[in-house]
Protein backbone atom coordinates (compact mmCIF):
# COMPACT_ATOMS: atom_id res chain seq x y z
CA UNK A 1 0.00 0.00 0.00
CA UNK A 2 1.19 3.59 -1.00
CA UNK A 3 0.51 5.93 2.24
CA UNK A 4 -1.60 9.06 0.88
CA UNK A 5 -0.84 12.32 2.70
CA UNK A 6 -4.35 13.96 2.50
CA UNK A 7 -3.62 17.17 4.99
CA UNK A 8 -1.57 19.82 4.18
CA UNK A 9 -1.87 21.19 7.85
CA UNK A 10 -0.47 17.79 8.51
CA UNK A 11 1.83 16.67 6.18
CA UNK A 12 3.83 13.75 8.89
CA UNK A 13 -0.02 12.04 8.70
CA UNK A 14 -1.21 9.22 6.09
CA UNK A 15 -4.06 6.78 5.55
CA UNK A 16 -3.42 3.73 4.24
CA UNK A 17 -6.52 2.79 2.11
CA UNK A 18 -7.56 -1.04 1.26
CA UNK A 19 -7.92 -1.45 -2.70
CA UNK A 20 -11.93 -1.21 -2.37
CA UNK A 21 -11.37 2.12 -1.11
CA UNK A 22 -11.56 2.35 2.65
CA UNK A 23 -8.81 3.59 5.12
CA UNK A 24 -7.65 0.38 7.02
CA UNK A 25 -5.03 2.32 8.59
CA UNK A 26 -3.98 6.03 9.85
CA UNK A 27 -0.27 6.98 10.80
CA UNK A 28 0.36 10.20 12.95
CA UNK A 29 1.92 12.34 15.50
CA UNK A 30 -0.20 13.91 18.45
CA UNK A 31 0.42 15.32 21.93
CA UNK A 32 0.45 12.40 24.40
CA UNK A 33 -2.12 14.74 26.32
CA UNK A 34 -4.81 14.29 23.69
CA UNK A 35 -4.75 10.12 24.22
CA UNK A 36 -5.03 10.61 27.60
CA UNK A 37 -1.31 10.18 28.48
CA UNK A 38 0.92 12.08 30.44
CA UNK A 39 2.69 14.97 28.97
CA UNK A 40 2.43 17.43 26.18
CA UNK A 41 5.12 16.26 24.18
CA UNK A 42 4.55 14.36 20.58
CA UNK A 43 4.41 10.64 19.96
CA UNK A 44 4.15 8.95 16.82
CA UNK A 45 0.85 6.49 16.32
CA UNK A 46 -1.29 4.39 14.26
CA UNK A 47 -5.29 3.85 14.46
CA UNK A 48 -6.43 0.47 12.74
CA UNK A 49 -9.54 -1.06 12.81
CA UNK A 50 -9.93 -4.05 15.12
CA UNK A 51 -12.73 -6.59 16.12
CA UNK A 52 -14.82 -5.21 18.29
CA UNK A 53 -14.79 -8.12 20.55
CA UNK A 54 -11.05 -7.64 21.66
CA UNK A 55 -10.78 -3.92 22.05
CA UNK A 56 -11.55 -3.89 25.70
CA UNK A 57 -8.86 -6.67 25.96
CA UNK A 58 -6.42 -5.21 23.63
CA UNK A 59 -6.05 -1.70 25.38
CA UNK A 60 -5.32 -3.07 28.84
CA UNK A 61 -2.08 -3.60 27.06
CA UNK A 62 0.64 -0.79 27.04
CA UNK A 63 1.32 0.32 23.63
CA UNK A 64 -2.56 -0.22 22.84
CA UNK A 65 -5.19 2.64 23.51
CA UNK A 66 -8.86 3.25 22.54
CA UNK A 67 -9.29 4.46 18.83
CA UNK A 68 -7.77 8.46 18.42
CA UNK A 69 -10.08 10.26 16.38
CA UNK A 70 -11.68 7.82 14.91
CA UNK A 71 -14.86 5.01 16.43
CA UNK A 72 -13.76 3.58 19.58
CA UNK A 73 -15.79 0.75 19.07
CA UNK A 74 -14.17 -0.56 15.95
CA UNK A 75 -10.24 1.31 16.01
CA UNK A 76 -7.55 0.78 17.96
CA UNK A 77 -4.57 3.37 18.40
CA UNK A 78 -1.18 2.07 18.57
CA UNK A 79 1.56 3.75 20.09
CA UNK A 80 4.90 4.00 17.06
CA UNK A 81 7.24 4.97 20.37
CA UNK A 82 8.72 1.35 20.58
CA UNK A 83 6.64 -0.71 23.05
CA UNK A 84 4.97 -2.17 20.58
CA UNK A 85 7.11 -4.98 18.50
CA UNK A 86 7.34 -4.09 14.90
CA UNK A 87 6.22 -8.00 14.28
CA UNK A 88 2.59 -7.07 16.36
CA UNK A 89 2.12 -3.89 13.89
CA UNK A 90 2.03 -5.95 11.22
CA UNK A 91 -0.39 -8.17 13.03
CA UNK A 92 -2.55 -5.31 13.57
CA UNK A 93 -2.77 -4.44 9.74
CA UNK A 94 -2.90 -7.34 8.32
CA UNK A 95 -6.21 -7.53 10.74
CA UNK A 96 -7.50 -4.15 10.21
CA UNK A 97 -6.96 -4.62 5.83
CA UNK A 98 -8.66 -8.01 6.13
CA UNK A 99 -11.53 -6.34 8.68
CA UNK A 100 -12.45 -3.71 5.54
CA UNK A 101 -11.81 -6.37 3.25
CA UNK A 102 -14.93 -8.01 5.12
CA UNK A 103 -17.03 -4.65 5.36
CA UNK A 104 -16.63 -3.96 1.62
CA UNK A 105 -17.77 -7.46 0.60
CA UNK A 106 -20.52 -7.14 2.78
CA UNK A 107 -21.88 -3.72 1.44
CA UNK A 108 -21.33 -4.50 -2.01
CA UNK A 109 -23.65 -7.45 -1.57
Amino acid sequence: TIPEYLWSKLPDSAVLRHENGKWYAVIMTVEKSKLGLEGNDLVDIMDVKCDPEMISMIIQTYGFLQGYHMNKQHWITILLEGSVSEAKILDFLDMSYDLIDGAGRKENK
